[in-house]
């Protein structure tokens, strides 16, 4: 049964571990996370982007193929259905009607005003249906960004201003990460990520896990960062998978069986995560 992200970032962050954050892009990704994290007995988010809800066809469909997995493959173990960076109210809006358990609405482009306005406005909303909420603080970077000093740090003054007047859930705050691959040294500011976790007592979120390395994360995850979004590297471990299989199958036509030369690659980067990040039997 799909739930909001509350009561696993609280334990995660009672019992100093982070849980995974998948992004999925089709059923077959589901599929895969969601077997393997049953076997690991760990928790887990599902995310999904705007970009791929798009793909799959839309929200509601979303929600009716994951709830359809959970229920066909007997899933016990705790999963949320997260919205990736919700750009407006309305695209959070139309998640939650949707069945989302979670969305992120990521305002952080604007000012702090209006951040806080946008964020409080999903809030707001998310109460009513018992959703939870993230929110984002600074410029977490993309591929293109090079790394460097001024890539947008979260500014601890707007970290507690945003959480006091929302009451968001959990906060992202941009502390030196990137999403996608990186092109240099990652250089995260831990003694703010600290100070942050320590002044506002809310789990907070860590975008941009593909890459890091993994003293990175476990230092991450001992100043407080309670879930690690992950994404590219899964992405990049199923395309070779997928590249081998052409490869060395010349005839293969069967969309199932290509789909699936994946499979082994992405269970087996996902094992690997989940003993990183500490979630191993703690569902």
């Amino acid at each position: 049964m799909l739930q909001n992200m509350c009561k696993m970032l609280e334990a995660a962050k009672r019992g100093g571990y982070a849980v995974p954050h998948l992004n999925i892009n089709n059923l077959e990704w589901v599929k895969y996370i969601l077997e393997v994290c049953e076997e690991s007995k760990s928790p887990i988010i599902l995310g999904v982007s705007e970009g791929a809800a798009k793909y799959m066809g839309g929200y509601n469909t979303v929600v009716m193929m994951v709830k359809g997995l959970l229920k066909d493959l007997n899933i016990t173990i705790p999963v949320a259905l997260h919205l990736d960076h919700g750009s407006t109210f309305e695209v959070c809006k139309k998640a939650i009607d949707a069945g989302f358990t979670s969305v992120m609405i990521d305002a952080s482009r604007f000012s702090i005003d209006e951040n806080i306005r946008i964020t409080r406005e999903v809030v707001d909303y998310a109460k009513t249906k018992n959703v939870s909420v993230e929110a984002e603080i600074g410029h977490i970077g993309g591929t293109e960004d090079e790394i460097s000093a001024d890539i947008g740090y979260a500014k601890i003054e707007d970290c507690i201003n945003l959480y006091q007047n929302t009451k968001i859930d959990f906060l992202a705050p941009a502390l030196g990460s990137v999403h996608g691959l990186y092109k240099g040294e990652p250089k995260i500011d831990f003694d703010r990520m600290q100070q942050i976790g320590q002044t506002l007592k809310i789990p907070m979120v860590l975008h941009g896990g593909t890459g890091l390395p993994d003293d990175i994360i476990k230092r991450a995850i001992s100043c407080g960062i309670c879930k690690i979004n992950i994404n590219t590297e899964l992405q990049i471990e199923w395309a070779k998978g997928v590249r081998e299989k052409l490869a060395n199958d010349l005839n293969v036509y069967d969309p199932r069986k290509i789909i699936s030369g994946g499979e082994n690659n992405m269970k087996h980067a996902i094992t690997d995560k989940i003993k990183l990040l500490g979630s191993y039997n703690k569902a």
